[in-house]
């Protein structure tokens, strides 16, 4: 107990959290060499999966570009204009990042239902669902806007008392930990672990266009957020991975920006201003009560 309460250093833990996401990513390019050796004892091995591979890390690329150039900045300011109001000034040790881990992940269920649930968030997160394959490289698929949403979910930890760093820290490590479920190499584990963890299998429901796995396995670390707020399914038929209408292409400027095309046509397209704003405040797919609703996945 006395080392949980022990004062960490945030400085020492920053590092460690570059250490761990740059590190993990080093792994995770070794663990991609596995599962394309996999695909080809499989005979899975194609042009078009080395090409939405090779558009993933392209995705990953822009990415960084927009957080370094734009996003990065108000990521940080907004963390720290925040805590000079915090509500509790809360310590810096290991009991306390735990804990900001565990609420962390409770905050990453919401951020990540509301990106599949409001069209403004579907437009970027839609790009990581959009590959038809579900291997290691999918983790880093990322859309134009996925450092924007993060700070307005994550912001009233820092309010709470959390300091910017242990929050950001915690961010890491359910990414980092998502990010290891991206492969179909791991079939089910052990039901006990299965039932509290999020695990390859029920990510693998989430990365599912198959009507019943539709919204479902939001979780980040424990899959007992899905459990408690009724968005839970086991993986039993086979997954049918990426969109409901695929986009079909390994350009990734296509892959990159689709989302915001397909919300930008649908506001365009849709007749009355309250229509419109409707468009982005609701689920994919949403019509007005007169007309009728068509999933757009």
């Amino acid at each position: 107990m006395e080392i949980l309460l022990s004062p960490l250093s945030t400085a020492w833990l920053e590092q460690l959290e570059v250490f761990i996401d740059d590190w993990f990513f080093v792994l995770a390019l070794g663990f991609l060499v596995f599962e394309l050796i996999r695909y080809r004892i499989f005979r899975k091995l194609s042009w078009t999966l080395i090409g939405d591979t090779l558009t993933n890390y392209v995705t990953l690329a822009l990415f960084i570009g927009i957080t370094v150039l734009v996003l990065g900045a108000f990521y940080v300011a907004a963390f720290y204009y925040v805590w000079r109001f915090a509500i509790f000034d809360i310590e810096v040790n290991w009991l306390t990042v735990l804990i900001c881990i565990v609420l962390a992940d409770l905050v990453y269920y919401w951020e990540h239902r509301f990106l599949h649930r409001v069209n403004l968030g579907w437009a970027t997160h839609s790009v990581h669902h959009s590959s038809p394959f579900f291997n290691i490289s999918v983790a880093y698929r990322f859309g134009p806007m996925d450092s924007f949403w993060p700070v307005l979910f994550h912001l009233p930890l820092v309010l709470l008392g959390f300091n910017p760093i242990v929050v950001l820290f915690a961010e890491v490590i359910v990414q980092v930990y998502q990010a290891a479920l991206h492969t179909e190499a791991v079939r089910k584990l052990p039901r006990p672990v299965e039932a509290v963890m999020n695990t390859p299998s029920h990510h693998r429901v989430h990365h599912g266009s198959n009507a019943e796995y539709l919204d479902k396995n939001y979780a980040g670390i424990f899959i007992v957020w899905d459990r408690m707020f009724g968005t839970f399914a086991e993986e039993k038929e086979r997954v049918t991975y990426g969109l409901v209408h695929p986009i079909n292409s390994v350009n990734p400027v296509v892959a990159f920006l689709h989302g915001f095309y397909r919300l930008g046509r649908d506001v365009w397209q849709m007749p009355g201003l309250a229509n419109k704003v409707g468009v982005l405040l609701n689920p994919p797919g949403w019509q007005p009560k007169d007309k009728s609703e068509t999933p757009s996945k």
